[in-house]
């Protein structure tokens, strides 16, 4: 089956409908989603609703959306970045209240897919840890049974393999990376950041997965950066939110 992986898409429309738009080339029979539907930008129930709209669909909560809908509260958003809890706050005002029952209902992970994969927000040992370095997927790997495990969370698109002695950390450098994943091996694989990227590459990331020809794709497409930015700023959310985007950070 082919597979189309989405990751912290927070809130920006226009990084989605890019996404959507350049996967109508590239055939996919289900969509997974890991969380962190808003958040950060401003265009809260057009990109909850466009997501719900998607059919077949697997999502898992992440922790914004946990914030957001009210299934977390003060303790968690006591948590957050100065500009995340503003945002967070902002956002809970904004959703429907259709959209903010979506985002509550959402399972957490770890989820298995069609037997194929797992997938989490965060850690599939904590759904709001990170996953940065060798060491930190050496951790799930020991503590773990999945043979392939999609992330979400740092924003960073990469993949960790294992062999059972040595953790291999592959950097997924734009426009596209691809990797055929080795069946003697153990992955935990994040596709980067739809609305926001960290890995100073602003274009929207995402990721493709054939579980029978077992061929990863992450792939980067561009989107209208400026739209999104005014809309933040229009909205009375934080410059920084705004202005990051430009730099893929």
């Amino acid at each position: 089956m082919r597979y189309l992986i989405l990751s912290d898409i927070h809130a920006n429309y226009e990084a989605f409908a890019a996404v959507m738009n350049s996967t109508r080339r590239k055939r996919w029979d289900k969509a997974v989603c890991l969380g962190d539907i808003v958040g950060y930008a401003a265009e809260v129930n057009q990109t909850v609703d466009r997501l719900r709209a998607i059919k077949p669909l697997v999502a898992i909560r992440g922790n914004h959306d946990k914030v957001c809908s009210g299934v977390e509260g003060e303790d968690r958003l006591a948590k957050f970045s100065r500009f995340a809890r503003t945002a967070a706050e902002w956002t809970a005002r904004k959703l429907t209240r259709g959209n903010r029952r979506y985002l509550a209902m959402l399972p957490q992970g770890p989820k298995m897919v069609d037997g194929a994969f797992a997938i989490a927000h965060g850690s599939p040992l904590d759904e709001d840890a990170y996953i940065f370095s060798d060491l930190d997927a050496l951790r799930v790997f020991r503590g773990t049974d999945f043979p392939i495990c999609f992330i979400g969370h740092s924003h960073f698109p990469v993949v960790f393999s294992w062999d059972g002695l040595d953790v291999d950390m592959h950097l997924a450098a734009p426009p596209e990376f691809k990797i055929k994943l080795d069946p003697n091996k153990r992955y935990l694989i994040n596709p980067g950041s739809v609305g926001q990227p960290r890995d100073r590459c602003p274009l929207a990331s995402f990721a493709t997965y054939n579980s029978e020809t077992r061929l990863l794709r992450i792939h980067r497409v561009r989107y209208d950066i400026a739209t999104t930015q005014e809309n933040i700023l229009n909205a009375g959310l934080p410059s920084p939110l705004a202005e990051r985007l430009s730099i893929g950070r």
